[in-house]
């Protein structure tokens, strides 16, 4: 009986799937593809079209593994052990078997992606030495390699799991799976390839959501699973989310490539229309769907009429992602004619000129990543405030003010004029470093975010399955949490990552990749805030330090930092020269320089947060000690100083024993 529910997803998702291939096959063979562009070799039709039928493949794939995993680790509550319940385990099922086919379609991707970039039919990287050659020559391959490889974990890993948290793990893990295909793609390279590369991830973790949570609900309500309301009602939650974002991330990827002139002239931009066009039909129509299927849930009508719109939705979904297909084998009109300077080409965007303080401050480019969790950070931070004081309950203004600030400083060293010139000089960059690992994680632990949602989000209730705070909870007493913020770990990540990117090499290689910036930044916060956590943190850490421990990890880091600065100043050699002479920009005269500069401001300003730091610890010290006087005083008014008078009485005792002998 549990096979026949289970294969019922299975006839309707293979037919969605051949719709999905045959549009964009279709859609690829009336417009000639990539191969159309003048001077593109092409690699014949086996190539040509079988890249598409494995990306079509591979994405569907990957968004069942996500969307199983999601409805597992967040859409029906496991046992009240954290073991998975039934429904939780069969989601984690099916996610191992989608995971194993996006392994092998990644896997196939990385032929057809390497002899297409070649010009080369896909035959001939059957002989081991072409195929070393041509995916050591072309990025996307490799991205392919490492997607094949983390699909494998997964693969692995659903087979092993049986908690609630590995299998969130597993979810996370899944979802970082999508980025080096994204980072290396058709957004990747030509000019404004930062904002394109920015929005294309943010499309495909959406639609990724969006498109393998309903196929995840779909195959839950034919399994006749439990929670089946609950579920719908997250999803709808979590769907809504990722359309906003798939609509906002969409608009700003296709005008980077096409202009509003060119949407109904050229082919690319038809392409765009169509499927701007699905979307707001999914959009709506899903939401309407979802909404009156909760309520008959709700008012005890069965899941029927949801399964049933579901699939047709989830059809109009993969018809969807045959599109995107096309359109990612489509030139845009823009890449044909451009033609990008060469800061442009490695930048993605031109400078205008030296960069004065007033420029700095002035020379907006807002990051898509890191512009955008800074104001989403600070707006939900505000939103917990106001749900606290609309209770009645208080909030120091101080801590909002340490959040607000440490928002607007990420906001400042990613979007203004210090993020746009951050890549193009080592100075710069080193006045971003300090921005991130020392500045803004300083200000957002002294906001204490996690004290603020564990009381402004509600308490699941016993019995009751388990929400947001308790997902919370159980992230800050995780193992992974455990580690992070042990001293040992936390001081190395932290003064370590000053010396393992500048001096390993890492530095020179990751210049010319806009992923890499990325993961730079998120290594500079993610390496401060843990340090900062447990020294000066509001928040519960899962290491509860004594002030001395503190006090040695903030007087341990100074002096490995202050030597970095300096050996930085007395350097006879340029960190990463070759990305820097291609710039060539014409206000850096002397490379050298400019890197003994950004010594300087490695000297000099990492002093600031230091002092900051101990002012900060120093006054929560004194705070503990005053709270600690009160509660003993407290204890000793009520037991009227049975304490005192027990150890007075032993004292005499002992003095009269002394006295007697």
């Amino acid at each position: 009986m549990r096979v026949a529910r289970r294969a019922g997803i299975a006839p309707l998702l293979a037919v969605g799937a051949l719709l999905g291939v045959v549009v964009a096959v279709g859609l690829i063979a009336l417009t000639g593809g990539i191969s159309a562009v003048a001077g593109v070799s092409d690699p014949g039709p086996v190539t040509t079209y079988g890249i598409t039928v494995v990306r079509v493949a591979s994405d569907i794939a990957s968004a069942v593994c996500i969307g199983s995993l999601l409805l597992a680790a967040f859409l029906v509550p496991p046992q009240s052990s954290g073991t998975l319940a039934v429904d939780g385990y069969a989601a984690v099922r099916t996610a191992g078997y989608a995971a194993w086919a996006w392994f092998v379609f990644a896997l196939t991707s990385v032929f057809f992606v390497a002899a297409d970039g070649a010009g080369r039919p896909v035959t001939e990287l059957l002989d081991p030495d072409r195929f070393l050659n041509f995916v050591g020559a072309i990025e996307q391959p490799k991205a392919w390699l490492i997607t094949a490889f983390v699909a494998l974990l997964l693969a692995l890993g659903c087979r092993l799991v049986l908690s609630w948290g590995w299998t969130a793990t597993l979810f996370f893990v899944a979802v970082a799976g999508l980025v080096p295909v994204a980072v290396t793609g058709h957004s990747a390279s030509g000019g404004s390839h930062d904002v394109a590369t920015n929005s294309l991830l943010y499309h495909l973790i959406g639609a990724a959501l969006w498109v393998g949570g309903l196929i995840a609900l779909l195959a839950h309500g034919r399994r006749r699973g439990a929670h089946l309301t609950l579920a719908a009602t997250r999803f709808s939650k979590v769907a809504l989310v990722a359309w906003i974002v798939m609509a906002v991330s969409g608009v700003v990827n296709a005008l980077v490539r096409v202009a509003p002139g060119d949407l109904l002239t050229t082919d690319y931009g038809l392409l765009v229309l169509a499927k701007i066009v699905a979307l707001a039909v999914l959009g709506v129509f899903g939401h309407q769907q979802r909404r009156r299927s909760i309520a008959d849930l709700r008012d005890g009508a069965g899941g029927g009429q949801l399964i049933r719109l579901a699939g047709v939705e989830m059809l109009i979904m993969l018809v969807t992602i045959g599109l995107a297909a096309a359109l990612a084998r489509t030139p845009p009109p823009a890449e044909i004619a451009a033609q990008p300077s060469r800061t442009e080409l490695l930048l993605g965007y031109d400078l205008t000129g030296e960069p004065t303080f007033w420029r700095l401050l002035t020379a907006w480019r807002f990051d898509l990543v890191y512009g955008t969790a800074a104001i989403v950070l600070a707006v939900l931070y505000l939103v917990g405030v106001r749900r606290l004081r609309r209770r009645g309950d208080a909030w120091p203004v101080g801590r909002t003010w340490a959040w607000v600030l440490g928002c607007a400083m990420l906001l400042l060293a990613t979007s203004s004029g210090f993020g746009r010139y951050s890549p193009s000089m080592f100075s710069v960059h080193m006045v971003g470093h300090m921005f991130l690992s020392m500045g803004v994680p300083v200000l957002l632990v002294l906001g204490g975010p996690v004290t603020l949602a564990l009381r402004a989000l509600p308490t699941a209730g016993r019995n009751a399955p388990p929400g947001p705070r308790e997902w919370l909870l159980a992230f800050v007493h995780s193992p992974v949490t455990r580690v992070l913020t042990n001293p040992v770990v936390a001081t190395a990540l932290f003064v370590g990552s000053f010396y393992g990117l500048y001096y390993s090499g890492l530095f020179d290689a990751a210049l010319n990749y806009h992923w890499a910036h990325l993961a730079m930044n998120a290594h500079f916060l993610l390496a401060g805030y843990v340090f900062y956590w447990p020294v000066i943190g509001i928040d519960p850490s899962p290491r509860k330090l004594p002030h001395l421990a503190k006090l040695g990890m903030v007087f341990a880091s100074m002096p490995f930092h202050a030597f970095f600065g300096v050996t930085l100043m007395n350097m006879q050699t340029v960190i990463g020269e070759p990305f820097y002479r291609g710039l060539d920009l014409p206000w850096v005269d002397n490379l050298l320089i400019d890197q003994r500069t950004g010594g300087g401001i490695a000297w000099a300003t990492g002093e600031i947060p230091v002092v900051i730091v101990m002012i900060a610890l120093l006054i929560q010290w004194a705070r503990a000690d005053d709270r600690e006087a009160r509660r003993r005083d407290r204890r000793e008014d009520a037991t009227n100083d049975q304490e005192l008078a027990a150890y007075n009485a032993m004292l005499k005792q002992l003095s009269e024993g002394k006295r007697t002998e």
